[in-house]
Protein backbone atom coordinates (compact mmCIF):
# COMPACT_ATOMS: atom_id res chain seq x y z
CA UNK A 1 0.00 0.00 0.00
CA UNK A 2 1.41 3.18 -1.06
CA UNK A 3 1.94 5.33 2.47
CA UNK A 4 2.14 8.92 0.43
CA UNK A 5 -1.55 7.85 -0.79
CA UNK A 6 -2.55 7.09 3.06
CA UNK A 7 -0.96 10.03 4.70
CA UNK A 8 -2.87 12.04 1.91
CA UNK A 9 -6.11 10.62 3.10
CA UNK A 10 -5.38 11.20 6.88
CA UNK A 11 -5.05 14.96 6.00
CA UNK A 12 -8.10 15.19 3.78
CA UNK A 13 -9.53 13.42 6.92
CA UNK A 14 -8.32 15.66 9.57
CA UNK A 15 -8.95 18.84 7.49
CA UNK A 16 -12.33 18.18 5.90
CA UNK A 17 -11.37 19.42 2.79
CA UNK A 18 -9.46 18.79 -0.51
CA UNK A 19 -7.72 21.98 -0.82
CA UNK A 20 -6.65 22.20 3.12
CA UNK A 21 -5.19 18.90 2.80
CA UNK A 22 -3.36 20.30 -0.21
CA UNK A 23 -1.80 22.91 1.77
CA UNK A 24 -0.54 20.93 4.69
CA UNK A 25 1.01 18.73 2.06
CA UNK A 26 2.35 21.35 -0.21
CA UNK A 27 1.13 19.76 -2.53
CA UNK A 28 -1.93 20.44 -5.60
CA UNK A 29 -5.25 19.79 -4.83
CA UNK A 30 -5.15 17.72 -8.15
CA UNK A 31 -2.63 15.68 -6.74
CA UNK A 32 -4.22 14.81 -3.56
CA UNK A 33 -7.20 13.89 -5.73
CA UNK A 34 -5.15 11.34 -7.90
CA UNK A 35 -3.76 10.31 -4.76
CA UNK A 36 -7.32 9.60 -2.87
CA UNK A 37 -8.64 7.99 -6.51
CA UNK A 38 -5.65 5.39 -6.78
CA UNK A 39 -6.11 4.25 -3.14
CA UNK A 40 -10.18 3.75 -3.11
CA UNK A 41 -9.63 1.91 -6.11
CA UNK A 42 -7.11 -0.24 -4.46
CA UNK A 43 -9.14 -0.26 -1.35
CA UNK A 44 -12.47 -1.35 -3.67
CA UNK A 45 -14.60 1.55 -1.36
CA UNK A 46 -15.50 4.83 -1.50
CA UNK A 47 -13.67 6.83 1.64
CA UNK A 48 -15.04 10.03 1.18
CA UNK A 49 -18.39 11.66 0.05
CA UNK A 50 -17.21 15.05 -1.85
CA UNK A 51 -19.50 17.98 -1.28
CA UNK A 52 -19.26 21.87 -2.71
CA UNK A 53 -18.30 22.34 1.25
CA UNK A 54 -15.53 19.55 1.54
CA UNK A 55 -14.70 16.14 2.07
CA UNK A 56 -16.76 13.76 4.87
CA UNK A 57 -15.35 10.63 5.36
CA UNK A 58 -18.32 7.32 4.45
CA UNK A 59 -18.35 4.67 6.91
CA UNK A 60 -15.52 2.48 5.04
CA UNK A 61 -13.29 5.24 5.38
CA UNK A 62 -14.27 6.07 9.58
CA UNK A 63 -13.42 2.12 9.25
CA UNK A 64 -10.07 2.83 7.62
CA UNK A 65 -8.77 5.97 9.64
CA UNK A 66 -7.77 4.51 12.60
CA UNK A 67 -5.71 2.02 10.36
CA UNK A 68 -4.22 3.97 8.80
CA UNK A 69 -2.97 6.17 11.44
CA UNK A 70 -0.83 2.65 12.44
CA UNK A 71 0.42 2.64 9.17
CA UNK A 72 2.23 5.63 9.38
CA UNK A 73 3.13 4.98 12.91
CA UNK A 74 4.60 2.30 11.84
CA UNK A 75 6.05 4.34 9.76
CA UNK A 76 7.69 6.83 11.76
CA UNK A 77 8.83 4.41 14.34
CA UNK A 78 10.59 2.36 11.15
CA UNK A 79 12.46 5.51 10.69
CA UNK A 80 13.14 6.71 13.49
CA UNK A 81 15.39 2.99 14.16
CA UNK A 82 18.37 4.85 12.10
CA UNK A 83 19.00 7.65 14.81
CA UNK A 84 17.47 10.97 15.07
CA UNK A 85 20.49 12.95 14.15
CA UNK A 86 19.71 11.73 9.77
CA UNK A 87 15.68 12.90 10.31
CA UNK A 88 13.69 15.53 10.51
CA UNK A 89 12.57 17.23 13.67
CA UNK A 90 9.08 15.15 13.83
CA UNK A 91 6.45 17.14 16.11
CA UNK A 92 2.85 16.15 16.91
CA UNK A 93 0.11 18.78 16.64
CA UNK A 94 -3.85 18.11 17.19
CA UNK A 95 -4.61 19.98 14.11
CA UNK A 96 -4.04 21.71 11.45
CA UNK A 97 -6.03 24.39 11.84
CA UNK A 98 -5.25 24.97 16.02
CA UNK A 99 -2.94 27.03 17.62
CA UNK A 100 -0.15 24.54 17.89
CA UNK A 101 -0.01 24.62 13.78
CA UNK A 102 0.81 28.22 14.03
CA UNK A 103 3.16 27.80 16.90
CA UNK A 104 5.18 25.29 14.87
CA UNK A 105 4.72 27.19 11.54
CA UNK A 106 6.53 30.34 13.52
CA UNK A 107 9.70 28.11 14.64
CA UNK A 108 9.82 27.07 10.90
CA UNK A 109 9.69 30.76 9.68
CA UNK A 110 12.69 31.30 11.90
CA UNK A 111 14.85 28.40 11.53
CA UNK A 112 14.25 27.32 7.82
CA UNK A 113 17.29 25.10 7.68
CA UNK A 114 15.76 22.81 10.34
CA UNK A 115 14.31 19.78 8.54
CA UNK A 116 10.51 19.38 10.13
CA UNK A 117 7.67 16.53 9.71
CA UNK A 118 4.29 17.75 11.37
CA UNK A 119 1.62 14.69 12.55
CA UNK A 120 -1.73 14.37 13.44
CA UNK A 121 -2.04 12.47 16.11
CA UNK A 122 -5.46 11.52 17.32
CA UNK A 123 -5.22 12.20 21.42
CA UNK A 124 -2.56 12.45 23.54
CA UNK A 125 -2.50 9.09 24.76
CA UNK A 126 -1.73 8.07 21.16
CA UNK A 127 0.99 11.13 21.34
CA UNK A 128 2.76 9.52 24.40
CA UNK A 129 2.91 6.31 22.86
CA UNK A 130 4.39 8.00 19.59
CA UNK A 131 7.06 9.84 22.25
CA UNK A 132 8.08 6.54 24.17
CA UNK A 133 8.78 5.07 20.86
CA UNK A 134 10.51 7.85 18.70
CA UNK A 135 8.02 7.63 16.02
CA UNK A 136 8.13 11.83 17.52
CA UNK A 137 9.93 14.02 18.89
CA UNK A 138 7.31 16.46 20.30
CA UNK A 139 3.71 16.83 21.06
CA UNK A 140 1.12 19.81 21.48
CA UNK A 141 -1.23 18.66 23.81
CA UNK A 142 -3.23 19.34 27.41
CA UNK A 143 -1.61 17.49 30.02
CA UNK A 144 -2.03 17.12 33.71
CA UNK A 145 -5.48 15.12 33.61
CA UNK A 146 -6.78 13.75 37.13
CA UNK A 147 -5.57 9.82 37.09
CA UNK A 148 -3.34 10.50 34.15
CA UNK A 149 0.29 11.17 34.80
CA UNK A 150 2.84 11.71 32.67
CA UNK A 151 4.96 8.36 32.31
CA UNK A 152 8.33 8.67 33.47
CA UNK A 153 11.23 10.04 31.16
CA UNK A 154 8.54 12.49 29.69
CA UNK A 155 8.24 16.21 30.24
CA UNK A 156 5.91 19.01 29.81
CA UNK A 157 6.19 22.85 29.97
CA UNK A 158 2.97 25.29 28.90
CA UNK A 159 3.71 27.25 26.20
CA UNK A 160 0.07 28.71 25.47
CA UNK A 161 -2.61 29.12 27.21
CA UNK A 162 -5.58 30.31 24.65
CA UNK A 163 -8.51 31.90 25.36
CA UNK A 164 -12.01 30.39 24.61
CA UNK A 165 -14.62 31.86 22.68
CA UNK A 166 -18.19 31.64 22.43
CA UNK A 167 -19.24 31.50 18.46
CA UNK A 168 -22.85 32.33 17.67
CA UNK A 169 -25.31 32.98 14.58
CA UNK A 170 -26.80 37.08 14.53
CA UNK A 171 -29.86 35.64 16.14
CA UNK A 172 -28.60 34.90 19.27
CA UNK A 173 -29.65 36.59 22.57
CA UNK A 174 -25.33 36.95 23.05
CA UNK A 175 -24.56 37.54 19.45
CA UNK A 176 -24.88 41.54 20.01
CA UNK A 177 -22.69 41.30 23.10
CA UNK A 178 -18.99 42.49 23.30
CA UNK A 179 -18.37 40.00 25.75
CA UNK A 180 -20.05 37.88 27.99
CA UNK A 181 -18.75 35.89 31.49
CA UNK A 182 -18.80 31.98 31.43
CA UNK A 183 -21.56 31.69 34.01
CA UNK A 184 -24.11 33.74 31.71
CA UNK A 185 -23.58 30.97 29.34
CA UNK A 186 -25.51 28.34 31.51
CA UNK A 187 -28.90 27.68 30.38
CA UNK A 188 -27.61 28.15 27.02
CA UNK A 189 -27.28 25.09 24.53
CA UNK A 190 -23.43 24.86 23.58
CA UNK A 191 -23.18 22.07 20.91
CA UNK A 192 -19.72 20.19 20.22
CA UNK A 193 -19.55 17.33 18.52
CA UNK A 194 -15.84 17.29 17.99
CA UNK A 195 -15.68 15.84 21.84
CA UNK A 196 -14.79 12.42 22.58
CA UNK A 197 -15.13 11.07 25.75
CA UNK A 198 -11.26 9.99 27.14
CA UNK A 199 -9.25 12.22 24.76
CA UNK A 200 -7.45 15.77 26.74
CA UNK A 201 -9.94 17.64 25.17
CA UNK A 202 -12.87 15.97 26.68
CA UNK A 203 -11.37 16.72 30.01
CA UNK A 204 -11.11 20.22 29.68
CA UNK A 205 -14.54 20.59 28.41
CA UNK A 206 -15.84 18.73 31.80
CA UNK A 207 -13.98 20.39 34.06
CA UNK A 208 -15.03 23.80 32.12
CA UNK A 209 -18.70 22.91 32.46
CA UNK A 210 -18.38 21.68 35.75
CA UNK A 211 -16.81 24.96 36.93
CA UNK A 212 -19.73 27.38 35.45
CA UNK A 213 -22.62 25.35 35.11
CA UNK A 214 -22.84 24.53 31.51
CA UNK A 215 -24.75 22.69 29.15
CA UNK A 216 -22.15 21.21 26.46
CA UNK A 217 -23.94 18.53 23.92
CA UNK A 218 -21.38 16.69 22.49
CA UNK A 219 -23.82 14.40 20.43
CA UNK A 220 -23.92 13.85 16.70
CA UNK A 221 -21.12 12.92 13.99
CA UNK A 222 -18.75 16.02 13.21
CA UNK A 223 -19.33 17.18 9.75
CA UNK A 224 -17.54 19.52 8.42
CA UNK A 225 -18.96 23.10 9.12
CA UNK A 226 -22.35 21.23 10.37
CA UNK A 227 -21.55 23.08 13.60
CA UNK A 228 -20.87 26.51 11.87
CA UNK A 229 -24.54 26.16 9.65
CA UNK A 230 -26.59 24.76 12.54
CA UNK A 231 -25.25 27.97 14.94
CA UNK A 232 -25.68 30.32 11.75
CA UNK A 233 -29.34 29.60 11.92
CA UNK A 234 -30.51 29.30 15.05
CA UNK A 235 -31.25 32.06 18.40
CA UNK A 236 -30.64 29.35 20.69
CA UNK A 237 -27.81 27.17 19.91
CA UNK A 238 -24.04 28.21 20.43
CA UNK A 239 -20.72 26.52 20.45
CA UNK A 240 -16.91 27.22 21.77
CA UNK A 241 -14.20 27.92 19.63
CA UNK A 242 -10.71 28.66 20.54
CA UNK A 243 -9.06 31.94 19.93
CA UNK A 244 -6.29 30.97 17.26
CA UNK A 245 -8.59 28.18 15.27
CA UNK A 246 -8.83 29.14 11.75
CA UNK A 247 -12.90 29.04 10.75
CA UNK A 248 -14.41 29.40 7.21
CA UNK A 249 -17.48 29.76 7.08
CA UNK A 250 -20.53 31.58 3.84
CA UNK A 251 -20.38 35.51 4.35
CA UNK A 252 -24.21 34.74 4.99
CA UNK A 253 -24.06 33.06 8.20
CA UNK A 254 -22.24 36.17 9.97
CA UNK A 255 -21.46 33.97 12.61
CA UNK A 256 -20.06 36.34 16.30
CA UNK A 257 -16.77 35.71 18.14
CA UNK A 258 -17.80 36.35 21.71
CA UNK A 259 -14.70 37.00 24.07
CA UNK A 260 -15.33 35.30 27.44
CA UNK A 261 -14.52 37.46 30.32
CA UNK A 262 -14.45 37.60 34.01
CA UNK A 263 -12.95 35.48 33.87
CA UNK A 264 -11.20 34.09 30.27
CA UNK A 265 -11.53 30.30 30.36
CA UNK A 266 -7.94 29.74 28.12
CA UNK A 267 -6.70 25.77 27.48
CA UNK A 268 -3.67 25.32 28.16
CA UNK A 269 -1.30 24.07 25.19
CA UNK A 270 1.80 22.40 26.39
CA UNK A 271 5.34 20.99 24.51
CA UNK A 272 5.36 17.54 25.53
CA UNK A 273 9.26 15.59 24.65
CA UNK A 274 11.05 12.84 26.00
CA UNK A 275 14.52 13.21 27.52
CA UNK A 276 15.83 10.19 25.60
CA UNK A 277 17.83 10.48 22.93
CA UNK A 278 16.86 13.99 21.88
CA UNK A 279 16.42 15.08 18.50
CA UNK A 280 19.53 17.47 17.69
CA UNK A 281 16.74 20.27 17.02
CA UNK A 282 14.70 19.83 19.59
CA UNK A 283 16.51 22.32 22.00
CA UNK A 284 15.88 25.17 19.19
CA UNK A 285 12.25 24.38 19.46
CA UNK A 286 11.89 24.57 22.55
CA UNK A 287 13.98 28.42 22.81
CA UNK A 288 12.16 29.72 20.17
CA UNK A 289 8.54 28.93 22.17
CA UNK A 290 9.79 30.22 25.36
CA UNK A 291 11.61 33.29 23.33
CA UNK A 292 8.23 34.10 21.64
CA UNK A 293 5.42 33.04 23.81
CA UNK A 294 2.20 34.65 23.48
CA UNK A 295 1.21 36.89 26.04
CA UNK A 296 -1.10 35.80 28.63
CA UNK A 297 -4.84 37.52 28.20
CA UNK A 298 -4.65 40.70 30.07
CA UNK A 299 -7.70 39.69 32.26
CA UNK A 300 -8.62 36.95 34.90
CA UNK A 301 -7.97 33.65 33.84
CA UNK A 302 -9.44 30.29 34.60
CA UNK A 303 -7.82 26.59 33.55
CA UNK A 304 -8.85 23.41 35.02
CA UNK A 305 -6.64 22.93 38.37
CA UNK A 306 -5.04 19.49 36.59
CA UNK A 307 -3.66 21.62 34.21
CA UNK A 308 -1.73 24.01 36.59
CA UNK A 309 0.72 21.18 37.27
CA UNK A 310 2.51 22.15 34.17
CA UNK A 311 4.64 24.65 34.47
CA UNK A 312 5.64 27.34 31.93
CA UNK A 313 9.15 27.35 32.54
CA UNK A 314 11.81 26.24 30.17
CA UNK A 315 15.30 25.17 30.78
CA UNK A 316 17.01 24.08 27.16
Amino acid sequence: MDLTAVRTFVAVADSGQFQEAAAVLAVTQQAVSKRIATLEKELGVRLFTRTARGAGLTIDGQAFLPHARELLLAEERATASVGSGRRPLRVDVVGARLAPAALLRGFHEAHPETALDVVTLFDVDSALTALRSGAIDASFRAVGMPGRPLPRGVEAARVYDEPVQLLTGPGHALAGRRAVSPGELAGHRIWMPGIVEGTEWAAYYASLAAEFGLTIDSSGPNFSGAVQDAVAGSSTLATLVSEGTRLVWPEGHDLRRVPLLDPTPVYPHSLVWTATHPHPALAALRAHLAGTRPPRPATRTWVPGWAESVRGVFRP
